[in-house]
């Protein structure tokens, strides 16, 4: 077997686009498995960036097969988006190259409408991306999802968005006060969609198994993070799918035993985007200047993100339930001009000291991390293309994370290109 999954350790934005793009440069096929356009992965090839919500990263790889599985909630227009952006921009063309599963659920004009409005009524924000996400789960569970296969039954489409919108524009104009949206103009939108959806659309769980089993080079590629989990994230602050290694096998139909190598991403600090707790969270100066430093905004929103020291009580965490094999450290750059670098390694909560994260989050949210300090390098790292050319504290640093993770840091990203990575023999 030849099947690596790579999975952000964080609250996502990790860097797991550039880690993808770089992997993917010797594999067949590169699979996405779960989320939807809430993702962003941000690639930049020789200066020239890219922002690829559903495509996985991997198409920039001329040689490389890319599979939008059925764990993934697909919104056609922002799909057509990118497959013209990246057609523009690269001169990349996706026909025979991307392939896109019967099974994968499908985001609707009421999907995001109700997001974006939930969001707004509530008293208690998520910070949801307002791209339908949750309401195209929540109806696929709930068993009123539409899915791609039924785009090209017109009959069995009509009468799906007929029904949907009995439901939908009740609460779009009871409860939000907004126009009811009409099924015809809904209809002929996405009957359009499908037309150009077709040749892309295949029966995606027998294709990847068989490019498996002939030992084809397999890269799936996680969005979010796992604290993000829907089941194992700091709920209700999180996306609407299984972030994490766990969630690969019903994402795509890979049993987890066919998969010999899950890769975790870990910034060398600590981003969150939206709401929720984040116990090393820096509100000031220090922040301020992770974010400059970083250029931590939303891939998605553009919003800023919020910035803070690394937390290996959380990481340790996901760590252990996505069964990571090695560790990918990324942005270890952005720390180059400071003069200490804190590092959590444990919670005080109420006089007590906490070496587990907890699922309580008003517990989570009144946790005060214990930290470590170790002396930044103040030095550039950027253009250091092996371990030992890193300063000594930086290599400290690093050596620091693979200890107390008791996992081996297999790469260290030292900045936006390819080329800016360091390969560790290990």
């Amino acid at each position: 077997m030849n099947t690596t999954c790579v999975i952000g350790l964080q609250w996502g934005d990790e860097g797991k686009g550039k880690i993808v793009d770089l992997l993917s440069a010797d594999k067949d096929f590169v699979v996405r498995c779960q989320g939807g356009a809430n993702a962003g992965h941000t690639v930049v090839v020789k200066g020239n960036k890219s922002v690829l919500h559903l495509i996985p990263s991997g198409i920039l790889h001329k040689k490389t097969k890319c599979v939008i599985a059925n764990g993934v909630v697909l919104d056609p227009k922002q799909l057509f988006l990118e497959i013209d952006e990246l057609k523009k921009k690269f001169g990349i063309n996706v026909t025979d190259r991307l392939f896109i599963s019967t099974r994968a659920h499908v985001v609707m004009p009421y999907h995001k409408l109700l997001d974006a409005m939930s969001e707004q009524k509530s008293d208690t924000k998520i910070g949801t991306t307002g791209r339908g996400i949750g309401p195209c789960y929540a109806d696929k569970y709930s068993r009123k999802g539409i899915r791609v296969a039924d785009l090209f039954n017109k009959k069995h489409f009509e009468a799906l968005v007929a029904e949907n919108l009995k439901e939908k524009n009740m609460l779009l104009q009871h409860l939000y006060g907004h126009t009811p949206l009409e099924a015809d103009e809904i209809i002929r939108e996405y009957q359009d969609y499908a037309k150009r959806l077709k040749p892309f659309v295949c029966e995606t769980v027998n294709f990847l198994n068989e490019a498996v089993t002939a030992g084809k080079a397999v890269l799936i590629e996680g969005a979010q993070g796992s604290l993000l989990n829907i089941d194992l994230g700091t709920y209700p602050f999180v996306t609407s799918s299984h972030s994490d290694a766990t969630g690969i096998s019903a994402g795509c139909g890979i049993a987890f035993k066919k998969i010999n190598n899950i890769i975790g991403i870990l910034k060398a600090y600590a981003t969150r985007v939206g709401e929720g707790p984040f116990p090393t969270e820096l509100k000031l100066e220090i922040g301020e200047k992770l974010r400059a430093n970083g250029e931590e905004f939303g891939s998605t929103t553009g919003r800023p993100r919020r910035c803070g020291w690394l937390d290996l009580v959380a990481t340790k965490y996901t760590a252990n339930f996505n069964g990571i094999d090695s560790i990918v450290i990324t942005k270890l750059d952005v720390l180059d001009d400071f003069d200490e670098i804190k590092v959590c390694l444990a919670y005080e909560y109420e006089g007590k000291i906490l070496r587990e994260f907890p699922a309580d989050i008003d517990v989570l949210m009144n946790c005060v991390p214990v930290y470590e300090t170790l002396k930044g390098w103040r030095q550039k790292t950027g253009d250091c293309l092996k371990f030992e050319d890193l300063p000594l504290k930086a290599q400290e640093y690093v050596e620091f994370i693979q200890y107390n993770m008791k996992t081996s840091i297999s790469m260290v990203s030292v900045g936006k290109d390819r080329e800016r990575t360091i390969i560790l023999e290990n």
